[in-house]
């Protein structure tokens, strides 16, 4: 048997902080053969980035090694001097960070980024990088690449910026590549797209892969072999297919079970309907000149109409950009629109601030992002209370006593309420984000892709909790996301959004079922 390219044998990780030490990687051990793709899987916090930072050397002085070696083709990268470790680093190595937008130099043009590593590990003239950039540009497909030589990172999509990351990994032809994550960010068709790549460009150089991911999905579909992560320690290590059929172990066998599963509340089919909106149209002004004359419209959204029952979810489904966000924050009168939107029986439309404040209670959001949207100088019953005490809806006494309720009903301890933001996990901020929104005992509720950025375990708790909360209550969602397979699990009904515009709607088990327009099919092709 041929001896592998990498191989990481007992590693253990320690990280010191003052009189303590945190065991982040404990007795972990993998192989990867040249050609090869072995995904190393698990939730976040179990140790993978430290696994790969650890084989290119790029962890902080706090880290040190007590145990194990890591060994690229006979080399122990370990006990490389710094010299060595760089001649490795970018040339032999090649690595793909997880959040490309702040992985590229905000500052620097995407040809001098990728320059950078031509003139370093190959010398090349400045002439021959140019060329060569262009050559890797057009290799990950970027569209117009001759146009985006001079472009910055911030003036891509996230797409196109992973695919920068790429093009950079990839500029010195590496025998291994370290794929962190590189899909976690982006719409499911660029997810494809980029997976395909991948695959596309390890063929070509014949280079072994890394790929780091929580996404089984991805797995089942790109890895040759998996190697499963948990607390620090490698669990379990197998062909990619046994591991789908016959996990052994039983941190795997939860893994497996956490995809988003499950049936949307049952409704009645002859509820009321309860928030409906007709041709709404948020278009944003594009100026230029001295005098600042409006050119043109970003038209974000753009005659959309749709209803939504009393108790019944809606999902509104599209890739970033499409208009999700915009038709969420217009339909709350969060943003400016044109056209009507019906709460119950008033027309916000017609209403100024001070008229909506009252109803404000009864409609409220849940971001996107838990750790952006709550404030780190508040404690949780500060962020909680926040709405109480704006509608001065009770008695100050009886506060204490509707937050902890509301703490108990989306699953945390009471007595966590006295904690800021930074000191709990993804998943409970999303939760006490919840609770604030909950408190006021609303009757609608738009969920912006409020599971985004969570592991599937935690993903799956979090849809279980807003499927009980709604039985419970009666509650009206509008879920937005690009998740088709949490979109399956919650909503009744979906609204497929492309460019600002409504491109499909209808009951969700006919749209998941039998797509009409090319856009819903590529996107379900894509998610399943």
């Amino acid at each position: 048997m041929s001896t592998p390219l990498l191989s990481v044998n007992n590693l253990s990780v320690d990280f010191t902080q003052g009189e303590r030490v945190i065991h982040a990687v404990r007795n972990a051990s993998l192989q990867l053969n040249k050609g090869e793709t072995l995904a190393l899987v698990g939730e976040s916090g179990s140790g993978k980035s430290v696994t790969a930072h650890s084989i290119l050397r790029l962890l902080p002085d706090s880290a040190s090694h007590p145990e194990g070696n890591i060994e690229f083709e006979g080399q122990n990268l370990l006990n490389c001097s710094a010299a060595d470790i760089r001649v490795v680093r970018g040339n032999r190595i090649g690595m793909i960070f997880q959040e490309p937008m702040s992985s590229l130099n905000p500052l620097h043009s995407i040809e001098k980024q990728i320059s950078e590593v031509l003139f370093v590990h190959q010398g090349l003239s400045k002439k021959q990088a140019r060329e060569r950039t262009l050559e890797l540009l057009e290799m990950v497909e970027i569209q117009n690449a001759k146009k985006r030589l001079g472009a910055f990172p911030h003036e891509l999509s996230g797409g196109q910026r992973q695919r920068v990351m790429i093009a950079m990994a990839l500029a010195n032809k590496p025998d291994l590549l370290i794929a962190d994550e590189p899909t976690t960010a982006l719409d499911v068709t660029v997810q494809a797209q980029v997976l395909q790549l991948l695959r596309q460009l390890q063929d070509q150089f014949k280079m072994a892969i890394l790929l780091i991911t929580h996404d089984l999905g991805i797995v089942r579909h790109h890895a040759d072999r998996v190697a499963v992560m948990t607390q620090g320690e490698i669990v379990e290590t197998n062909m990619t297919e046994p591991v789908f059929l016959e996990p052994q172990h039983s941190y795997t066998k939860q893994l497996l079970a956490s995809e988003p599963s499950g049936n949307p509340v049952s409704i009645s089919a002859s509820a009321p309907v309860f928030v409906s909106i007709k041709n709404l149209k948020v278009w944003f002004p594009i100026q230029k000149g001295v005098l600042k004359r409006t050119v043109d419209y970003v038209k974000a959204v753009d005659g959309v109409s749709l209803e939504i029952r009393k108790g019944h979810s809606l999902g509104v489904v599209g890739e970033s950009g499409s208009g999700k966000s915009t038709l969420g924050l217009a339909l709350l009168r969060l943003i400016k629109s044109e056209g009507s939107i019906q709460f119950g029986d008033v027309n916000l439309n017609t209403l100024n601030q001070q008229q909506i404040t009252p109803l404000r209670k009864a409609m409220q959001i849940v971001f996107q992002d838990p750790y952006g949207s709550l404030s780190p100088r508040m404690t949780v019953e500060q962020i909680v209370a926040e709405g109480l005490e704006i509608h001065n809806l009770e008695d100050q006494k009886n506060h204490q006593d509707k937050i902890v309720q509301v703490l108990k009903e989306v699953g945390l301890e009471p007595e966590l309420r006295h904690r800021y933001p930074h000191e709990f996990s993804g998943g409970q901020r999303q939760r006490i984000a919840i609770a604030r929104a909950l408190v006021l005992k609303p009757s609608f509720l738009v969920l912006d892709e409020p599971t985004s950025s969570l592991d599937r375990s935690v993903q799956s708790q979090v849809l279980e909790l807003l499927r009980d909360l709604q039985k419970k209550y009666s509650l009206t969602f509008l879920f937005i996301s690009h998740d088709l397979k949490i979109i399956q699990a919650l909503c009744h009904d979906i609204i497929v959004m492309k460019d600002g515009v409504a491109v499909e709607t209808g009951p969700a088990e006919e749209i998941l079922k039998k797509p009409q327009n090319p856009y819903t099919q590529a996107l379900l092709e894509a998610a399943f």
